[in-house]
């Protein structure tokens, strides 16, 4: 992973300066003017992610949509992010981002993004009003999730292995993270 703190001018990075970089196969996020750049996601990571949208999709309700990475969130000018897979309103969404937060933000952590999913991430995602946000960590495997209550994020469940989330928002499903890795 590589983090830039300022583009070549010395300022923040912001949405203009992401879409000037190469598709070189990285995933490049800002979060406050601050560019990220992970390499591609390992094998386990994908199962995950895959296996998470064959959970959610089937039980999401109209006028929800259920996306992953790469897909752009634009909560500022200088914060653009690809969560691995996120639920929004379909009337929110453009033709080539989600200019506002969305009702769940999940990332599937790894060693190199571990620390930005649960620290940077979860807080920008908070101070933009998304309703959830989960992570799901396959080395163990578990899942802890988060709902904004009053402005801020309140831990409403962790389960690991066989154990089953059942959460409310934004939608009910039924999650075992042993079965996202298996």
């Amino acid at each position: 992973m590589t983090v830039v703190t300022t583009s070549s001018w010395g300022l923040p990075f912001t949405e203009h300066d992401l879409a000037a970089l190469p598709d070189d196969g990285r995933r490049h996020e800002i979060i406050d003017g601050v560019l990220i750049v992970t390499p591609s996601p390992v094998t386990v990571h994908q199962r995950c992610v895959v296996r998470l949208l064959a959970v959610l999709f089937p039980a999401c309700p109209e006028g929800l949509e259920v996306l992953v990475a790469p897909f752009d969130v634009r909560l500022a000018d200088d914060t653009v992010i690809q969560p691995d897979v996120l639920v929004c309103r379909r009337a929110d969404l453009t033709d080539s981002n989600l200019p506002v937060a969305p009702v769940l933000a999940v990332e599937v952590l790894s060693p190199s993004t571990r620390l930005i999913d649960l620290n940077l991430k979860r807080s920008r995602l908070e101070r933009a009003g998304c309703r959830s946000y989960w992570v799901v960590d396959p080395e163990v495997p578990s899942l802890t999730a988060w709902d904004l209550v009053e402005g801020a994020y309140v831990e409403v469940g962790r389960v690991q292995g066989g154990e089953v989330f059942e959460p409310a928002l934004p939608y009910p499903v039924r999650v075992v993270p042993g079965a996202l890795v298996a």
